[in-house]
Order: structure tokens, then sequence, then C-alpha cells
């Protein structure tokens, strides 16, 4: 699953379902536990990885970027 597309793709699909939350402090914390406890961690570093390369994590939506970086972990 090296190919950034498909971590994005998944990532913004969790994205999807949690912005559908009334609360949107819920929403990120929904999208960060679920990629917590469910990515494997090289899955969660593949993502991070994207996020800090030139791409910058491009078409990543503005939910999933900002559940990722508040709970980002090495």
């Amino acid at each position: 699953m090296s190919d950034p597309k498909i971590i994005v793709r998944m990532a913004n699909q969790i994205g999807e379902f949690f912005a559908a939350y009334p609360c949107h402090e819920e929403a990120v914390e929904g999208v960060a536990n679920h990629i917590h406890k469910f990515w494997e961690p090289r899955m969660r570093r593949r993502l991070y990885a994207y996020l800090d390369s030139p791409a910058a994590g491009a078409g990543l939506s503005e939910l999933v970027r900002v559940a990722v970086t508040v709970r980002r972990e090495e």
C-alpha cells in the first residue's frame, strides 16, 4: 500500500463519515480515533510522510488534515 492515492482515499472516506457529525470537534476526534485504533502503524507513518512530502497532503480533506495534525504520533 505504498501508493499515496490509496491512503488519501481511505482517509477521506473516514473523513466523509465523520463530516456528518454536527460538532466539528467531535468529527475531528472521530477521524483521529479511527485512524489511531484501526490503522496499523505503517499506514499511519505513510500518511504522515505524505503530509510531510512536497505534495503536502494534496487531496486530503480539511477534516482529515486537521485530525491527523492534532493527533499525530511518530
